[in-house]
């Protein structure tokens, strides 16, 4: 993909957008470099990447990264045995900070078995490295000062360090307050020369006696540091470069420490700037009110509502943009200032949003291609420098695009043949449009030459557009029409602004036959089209209030169902527990009846005839299954039995024949 073709549809403004969501040094350079696909599969993963993120947007507000510098120069560095400084340490511990954390985050959203199609496969490349964090944390604070407890020695020296500061204090401070006070120019103990001193008056110096260590811009002030704290201050300064040279000890065992884990440190910044570049584009999807659309491997484009992102979405009007299905050519006709050239732009730069894995402002299930190429000739490219007419600009960059394009190449030209006389102009559009479909290529053109607008109607593969115009209120309303060619309105518009009858008719006799009947079909075709369009909306309405009444007629049957159901299910269940208690009771019965017998010592009830009683207290209960289903009992009633049946004695459980 060419860089004009970036410039020339201000791409370059939406990669500035991505980079106002970015927070990382390491993400905003990513952002800068990354170029659009032009094979399907890369084009997909990005859009995929991308709606991860937005799930992430939308379920948790967006992956949880902070501010951060860009650490690989850090690593170079220790890569070849130099020592990092406490900021660049602290910086790297923030990074690996931010790595647990992320790696909590994304190990709770997979707990909650959210699903990602790549998010999990790039937060799985984190890696903690416990024994690093500790290590820094222990050592260095977030401004990049070295913490007391990185060695014992450190602690120590800075113990010591200001218990030798609080005695030069306290020493300095009984002179202030003491007889001397009177011989200063002011009660303030201050530091020189990394030494603590007091502002003395100039003619007084001698009586303190001690080191000059500085004098005032007036010379009325010297700063003294007297002879009581010389010793003290020494044994401070001593102290002092002890530590420092402490810190630069503690300095290097950290970088040899940190050295051996440059690899998988330098992996996670990558993998961090990869998530903060996922995060800017579902930032950027939320912002514009994005989708992220369909890729057809036909190159077929159906961009349902589409909005030029660069248009405030109060005063942008969204278009449908259809192309490559049953034409791949589509010529925009009509005056100026109707839209034209921003509905050529729209088509563009959302094809290199998409093509970028930028979700698009457009409506659901939106479709864009993959092209190899895309090139555009919009504008005037007038050159004072190559001594260029418009006409000679124009055609120099369409000789280059037609010296390139091929099937998977998207053309956008707008204002096709101006430039030179009209007659001419038209005749090399119409050649130039038949070349680029000859390649195959995917072409949106715009003109305003009449002779053009049969070119839909004469070729199989291209197909007429126009923006719409209101007549009533002399406004361009920027609306795509589809399949209809472009017509003037300047015999109307005078007309409303008042222009005499006479000068109009004289202006309609000057036009050529073929003109006015052209204009006249298109004008029945618009009358047409709002016509189709009103009976459309009509229908439309009257198919939803219809498929509502559907709706909430099967729901109230369901519903009806399910209560028939329960009550159905409820009053069996009542009616099984009434005869189950019933049995019981009656089998209770049953067991005296026998004790009794055993007691008396003979049967006066047979056995069959107790399971024959058995049976029909069973039968009682009532079956939830098909088994007690009336129309199977129906049918067994109307079968009638005859000698030679087989048949089931279900007293006995026993078969015999009739």
């Amino acid at each position: 993909m060419n860089n004009r073709i970036e410039k020339l549809l201000e791409f370059e403004k939406i990669r500035e957008k991505l980079l106002q969501h970015t927070v990382t040094e390491k993400g905003r350079s990513m952002v800068q470099l990354a170029k659009v696909f032009v094979e399907a599969g890369d084009v997909q993963k990005a859009l995929d990447e991308t709606t991860d993120a937005m799930k992430v947007v939308r379920l948790r507000g967006g992956i949880p990264l902070s501010q951060m510098e860009d650490l690989t120069k850090h690593f170079k560095r220790l890569e070849i045995g130099a020592n990092l400084n406490g900021l660049e340490f602290a910086q790297i511990y923030r990074m690996l900070k931010t790595t647990n954390e992320l790696i909590r985050f994304f190990d709770d959203l997979h707990e909650t078995e959210v699903e990602f199609l790549y998010l999990y496969e790039w937060s799985e490349k984190l890696v903690a490295i416990p024994e690093v964090s500790k290590r820094l944390r222990s050592s260095v604070d977030e401004t990049g000062n070295i913490l007391d407890e990185a060695s014992a020695e450190l602690g120590r020296l800075r113990r010591e360090l200001k218990r030798a500061e609080a005695t030069v204090r306290s020493t300095l401070g009984a002179i202030v307050r003491g007889k001397k006070a009177k011989y200063l120019s002011d009660t303030l103990i201050t530091i020189r020369n990394d030494r603590y001193v007091l502002p003395v008056k100039t003619e007084y110096k001698n009586v303190f006696g001690g080191i000059v260590h500085d004098s005032s811009a007036s010379g009325q002030t010297d700063f003294i540091e007297p002879r009581e704290v010389v010793d003290l201050n020494n044994h401070m300064r001593q102290t002092k470069v002890a530590e420092k040279r402490e810190v630069e000890r503690i300095l290097a065992e950290l970088s040899q420490f940190v050295e051996p884990y440059a690899n998988e440190l330098k992996n996670n910044v990558y993998v961090l700037a990869k998530l903060d570049f996922f995060n800017a584009k579902a930032a950027l999807a939320k912002e514009l009110n994005a989708v992220v659309p369909i890729i057809d491997k036909e190159n077929r484009l159906k961009i349902k509502a589409a909005r030029h992102p660069l248009i405030s979405s109060e005063a942008v009007v969204p278009n449908d943009i259809h192309l490559g299905e049953h034409h791949r050519t589509m010529v925009i006709t009509g005056p100026n200032t109707g839209g034209k050239t921003i509905a050529m732009k729209t088509l563009g730069i959302l094809q290199l949003m998409g093509q970028f894995g930028l979700a698009i402002p457009a409506g659901v299930d939106s479709q864009i291609g993959v092209f190899r190429k895309i090139f555009a000739d919009i504008g005037d490219e007038q050159s004072i420098e190559q001594n260029l007419s418009t006409f000679s600009s124009h055609m120099t960059n369409i000789v280059n695009i037609l010296s390139k394009m091929d099937d998977k190449t998207l053309i956008l030209l707008d204002e096709l043949g101006a430039g030179t006389d009209p007659q001419e102009g038209s005749a090399l559009a119409i050649a130039i449009l038949d070349k680029i479909a000859s390649a195959g290529s995917t072409t949106l053109a715009s003109t305003h030459y009449p002779e053009l607008k049969a070119f839909g109607y004469n070729r199989k593969f291209a197909t007429n557009a126009s923006m719409e115009f209101d007549v009533e209120s002399l406004k361009p309303t920027y609306k795509l029409l589809i399949g209809l060619p472009g017509r003037s309105n300047a015999f109307d518009i005078s007309k409303r602004l008042g222009l005499s009858e006479e000068i109009i008719s004289a202006s309609r006799e000057l036009i050529d036959e073929d003109s006015q009947d052209i204009n006249e079909m298109i004008q029945d075709l618009e009358s047409r089209r709002k016509m189709a369009e009103i009976e459309y909306f009509e229908a439309r309405n009257k198919v939803d209030e219809t498929e509502a009444i559907r709706k909430e007629l099967e729901e109230s049957k369901r519903k009806f169902e399910d209560e028939q159901e329960r009550i159905l299910l409820a009053s069996k269940k009542e009616a099984n527990q009434i005869i189950e208690a019933a049995k019981q009771e009656s089998e209770r019965i049953i067991r005296e009846i026998r004790e009794k017998q055993k007691q008396i010592g003979r049967v006066s009830v047979k056995e069959h005839e107790l399971i024959q009683a058995k049976s029909d207290m069973n039968a009682l209960l009532h079956e939830e299954s098909l088994q007690k289903n009336r129309v199977l009992k129906r049918a067994k009633k109307q079968k009638p039995l005859k000698a030679g049946d087989e048949v089931l004695v279900e007293s006995y459980g026993q078969r015999g024949t009739l």
